[in-house]
């Protein structure tokens, strides 16, 4: 009798350990340019990192860096496992995660950002922070 609570116990334990939010996956951005793998961190936020591009090189053959980043330092940083979604939380509302920052690499600017799942796709909201109304939002796809 020991023994099955004991393997019980552990397969609860197993499963509770495995189970990953539905956002932890790897995503298409909408127009299918990049894919972006998202992930929890180990300080229990999440962040997503782009892990293939449609077109990893530039027009030299060279590959694509962060040229545009604002920080001089970092413009020789490749695109390619560039984290551009950080610090996310899962809110009160299962289906959100708010108070995270998105980069874009093509403008080289930072956002605030909201993620929304719908059972399906991923909408990222991305805004100037403190002004929810003046951003952009744009819908990604599961890509595996």
């Amino acid at each position: 009798m020991k023994k099955i609570i004991f393997v019980l116990l552990l397969f609860l334990v197993k499963i509770s350990f495995a189970q990953k939010e539905p956002i932890e996956r790897i995503w298409w951005n909408e127009e299918k340019t990049s894919k972006i793998q998202i992930f929890r961190a180990t300080d229990g936020k999440f962040y997503g990192r782009i892990i293939s591009l449609q077109q990893p090189n530039d027009t030299n053959g060279k590959p694509k860096i962060d040229k545009n980043n604002p920080n001089d330092q970092l413009k020789n940083r490749s695109i390619l496992n560039l984290i551009i979604l950080q610090n996310f939380v899962k809110s009160s509302n299962p289906d959100i995660y708010e108070d995270g920052a998105v980069y874009d690499p093509q403008t080289g600017k930072t956002y605030c950002g909201k993620l929304s799942f719908n059972g399906t796709a991923l909408k990222l909201r991305g805004y100037i922070c403190g002004f929810s109304l003046l951003g952009r939002s744009s819908v990604w796809t599961p890509a595996d």
